[in-house]
Order: C-alpha cells, then structure tokens, then sequence
C-alpha cells in the first residue's frame, strides 16, 4: 500500500510492506523480514514487488512495453537498452492497431517515459491490459521468452544454444 503527500520542494513516499515482501529502489532489491513501514524522504525511483513482471510474463505487446519500462526503472545499468526496446516495442504496437484507446495511451505513457516518470507510465500501461486482451480475444499468446534485447548475450567465443520449443500433445504422432 502506498500512500503520496508532497511539499512543493520535496515529495515523501511512505510504503507499507508485509514480512517477505520486496522492493526496488534506484536498482537495489529490499527485503524486509517483518512488517515495515518505510518513509522516502527524497526522491526515489521504486516499484514494489507485486508491480514487478517477471520476462516470462511478458506475452503480450502491452506487457513486452511494460515490461522495458519496468526495466528503465530497476535496473539503471539497463535503461539505455531498455528505452530502445520499449522505443521499438511501441512503434510496432502503433503501426498496427487503430484502438484509440491503446494509442491515447501510449501517447500518455510515452510522454511520462520521456519525463522520467517511468513509474506512472507503469500503472498507465497496466490499465491497458483489459483493453488489449478484448482486442486479442482468444488468440494464443506470444512466446514465454524474455525480450531478446535485456537478455545478457554469450561471452566471446561461447556459442548460445538455440532455444527449442518442447512438443505439444497434439504435435505428437
């Protein structure tokens, strides 16, 4: 649960964690072993742990979007890749759907990205989701593979194995 009170000069975020639970600031992972309330006294990038979508949720192009920007917010070390993915990711979603909806939002979400409001374009792609999935309708989701681009690559001179799907029931003879 969160709760947002702001000064005009400084903003302060107080955040109530259950025992075990986790959360992200400025790239570091926080667990807490009791219930906690912590105070941010000053600016801080954060997300908490049931905002956070692993890569093999990202199934869908709205979470493939989410799922960069979650990066640019995380892991600082990985936002220069990840705003060029969420940049490709978001063009590709554009050039095929008409939706307004999904297109105003983006539009929205795409602006708070550039103001280095990661967080909020966060919840803004979120609330996309329901739209996304009755444009889908009952189409398979995409594969469960992380973002090719946030994946670390082999070290010189190994070879990556390529991924292989296993079968399914049906491709069974």
């Amino acid at each position: 649960m969160t709760r947002e009170t702001g000064r005009a000069a400084a903003r302060t975020m107080h955040l109530s964690l259950k025992a075990g639970e986790r959360v992200y600031i400025n790239g570091a992972v926080v667990r807490v072993d009791r219930k906690v309330a912590l105070e941010l006294m000053n600016d801080a990038t954060f997300l908490l742990e049931g905002h956070v979508l692993q890569a093999e949720e990202a199934t869908t192009p709205l979470r493939q979007l989410y799922f960069a920007a979650q990066t640019m917010l995380i892991t600082p070390a990985q936002a220069g890749p990840a705003r060029s993915l969420y940049a490709r990711i978001e063009e590709g979603i554009l050039a095929v759907t008409t939706e307004p909806a999904i297109r105003d939002g983006l539009a929205a979400a795409h602006a708070l990205v550039e103001a280095g409001r990661a967080f909020e374009a966060l919840k803004l792609i979120r609330g996309l989701y329901a739209t996304e999935a009755t444009l889908l309708g009952p189409l398979a989701p995409l594969p469960e593979v992380p973002p090719a681009a946030l994946v670390p690559s082999a070290r010189p001179g190994q070879r990556r194995r390529p991924r292989t799907r296993p079968a399914l029931s049906s491709d069974k003879a």
